[in-house]
Order: structure tokens, then sequence, then C-alpha cells
């Protein structure tokens, strides 16, 4: 069974671009859940259907965004995104969608995963301020 997982695990790498932790945990400890659980994944993001894998990876990173998941998670999609030829302007923007609906907290997450992705970096003050880290809420 070792061997077919491995090698499960391997196709999901170079299908998807990044395998989490999860996965490889679960492809050792209880591969026909991971099946099950990466089949749904696969008719629902994997396959080309309507949309295109560049869009779904745009909502993919909105989505965890709003669910607040987590940094790594994240940027796993930001990095296929890129990958597929998708900007970083266009990835920000799409973050930017979790503005209106689940505000500046959840925003900052994935704005926090973009950036150390992208390497953006931003403007400091001339005036004497204190720092406000993430500025969560603001």
């Amino acid at each position: 069974m070792n061997d077919d997982a491995q090698e499960y695990v391997d196709n999901m790498a170079r299908e998807r671009g990044y395998v989490l932790d999860y996965h490889k945990v679960m492809a050792k400890q209880d591969f026909p859940v991971l099946q099950a659980a990466n089949n749904l994944v696969s008719a629902a993001y994997l396959e080309q259907r309507t949309l295109d894998r560049r869009t779904k990876e745009l909502i993919f990173i909105v989505s965890l965004t709003v669910m607040r998941a987590s940094k790594g998670h994240i940027q796993s999609h930001i990095r296929v995104a890129l990958d597929l030829g998708v900007t970083p302007r266009e990835i920000l923007e799409a973050i930017e969608i979790a503005l209106p609906e689940a505000g500046v907290v959840a925003f900052q997450v994935g704005f926090e995963a973009w950036r150390e992705v992208v390497g953006a970096d931003g403007l400091e003050p001339r005036v004497a301020v204190h720092d406000g880290g993430s500025g969560a809420g603001d």
C-alpha cells in the first residue's frame, strides 16, 4: 500500500502543483479517505470544465482568504496562480474582493500571504508614528 500511496501523492503534486501537509500524512495514515477527498477536489477543481485553471485559482485564493485559511495554504494557490501566468496585481485584486464581504481582518490574511510570495513592499511614513504591525481592523 505504501508504494501505491507514494505514487498517489506524487501524482497529486504533478496535477496540483502543490501538496499540503495533511495530504502527506493522510496518504500514509488513511489512504482511502485521502483518495475520497481528492476525488471531490478533482471533480470540482482539477478537471477541465467551463472555468479555466487561472480562474479557479483566483476563486480558491479568495475563498481561502475569506475563510482565514493558513497562510501556507493560501500561498500554495498564489504560487500556482503565478505559475499559470496570473499577475501579482490580478491576485491582489482578487484578494481585495474579500474586503466588502469578509472585512479587513480576513483580507489581511490573504494580503499577508500574497505580500510574502510576491515580495511586495510599501511606503514608510515620514512622520513619527507607532508601529501598527499588521494593522488589524484598520
